[in-house]
């Protein structure tokens, strides 16, 4: 399959948007990462998602909407809560799951009796969206297990002749997947953090729970990114906990065990720190900044000699909460100093 790479042109986006109602799939901007969009009412669509990206059957997908109003077509019901969450934060990156009235198919939502539903900021994406007319499937546009994209680059990498066509609308700009509440219930429950905090959701409907994460053997996920591990650098990562003076003994450890060491740290611990290749992700003052250049970081690598990626530990709060689910998915431990 030769997949077509498309500036977001008005002309461009009606043929994505006959593509998409052809049962093909397009990689597209949102304001989060790049998605990997299909039909969401039809069966053969949706597989040429999994197809592409090599994604667990059992693992759902998010639908998304041009706006508020389509909501009620693919649910049984909205809650007082629910529809809180919805006024507040959608459009934005921000997925409610609500009780499924049948109407996207039963892959879309892994079988389960619930439906994953986002509403993108993105004017790309709304647009393409709305040219379509159909609600879109879309997980991240990248190979399962691997960084998500945040460039059409990325897409191209990890995606060229597996799909229909890649939509280039520039850098992403917060960097990481949607937040992910699971709205069914009397309280909300955080099944993924994301752009949106839990403080954010606290001032708006009072009470969240954050759910925990589940592991290979156990039930099915509600939400994409509970499960599986995710955002996986070609070289191995560690997670290193500690002063800079802790962070520079592990690059010499390893260095010493004859390795190429690469450092994934904020602007401020680099510049106490000494490795074969180094990537500056942001200001530890500015947390939006690192989420913006997360996947870009782990992706970095792929393209240097490094046998071993080290990478600092951030703050939970706010969107470091997210930074930190990301790092902790992909990485293959955790080094902590006593």
């Amino acid at each position: 399959m030769k997949t077509e790479f498309l500036d977001a042109t008005p002309s461009a986006l009606q043929q994505a948007a006959q593509w998409l109602q052809a049962q093909d799939v397009v990689a597209f901007p949102t304001e989060t990462v790049y998605g990997l969009g299909a039909d969401a009412t039809s069966e053969p669509a949706v597989a040429k998602i999994f197809q592409a990206k090599g994604r667990p059957a059992d693992n759902p997908l998010i639908v998304h909407v041009h706006g508020r109003d389509q909501i009620a077509r693919y649910v049984t019901d909205v809650s007082l809560m629910a529809q809180t969450l919805i006024d507040q934060f959608m459009p934005g990156p921000f997925t409610i799951i609500l009780k499924s009235n049948g109407t996207v198919t039963p892959t879309v939502t892994a079988g389960l009796d619930t439906v994953a539903i986002r509403i993108p900021a993105h004017p790309v994406a709304r647009d393409l969206i709305e040219a379509a007319a159909l609600p879109i499937a879309a997980p991240s546009a990248n190979l399962s297990g691997k960084p998500s994209p945040t460039t059409a680059s990325h897409v191209y990498q990890d995606l060229n002749g597996r799909i229909a066509a890649i939509i280039d609308g520039g850098a992403t700009g917060i960097g990481l997947e949607s937040t992910v509440v699971d709205a069914t219930g009397e309280v909300p429950v955080i099944l993924r953090p994301g752009g949106v905090t839990k403080q954010d959701i606290e001032q708006a409907v009072g009470r969240v729970e954050l759910a925990g994460t589940l592991t290979e053997q156990e039930a099915q996920p509600k939400s994409p990114g509970m499960k599986y591990n995710h955002y996986e650098p070609d070289a191995p990562l560690v997670l290193i906990s500690g002063d800079s003076a802790f962070f520079q003994a592990q690059i010499q450890s390893y260095q010493q065990e004859g390795k190429k060491v690469g450092v994934i740290a904020s602007n401020e611990r680099l510049t106490q720190l000494a490795a074969d290749h180094d990537y500056a992700c942001g200001s530890r003052d500015h947390l939006e900044e690192v989420a913006a250049k997360l996947y870009y970081a782990l992706r970095y690598f792929n393209d240097t000699d490094v046998d071993i990626i080290l990478a600092e530990t951030f703050t939970q709060a706010g969107i470091g909460a997210a930074i930190m689910n990301r790092l902790s998915k992909a990485a293959t431990y955790e080094k902590k100093q006593q």
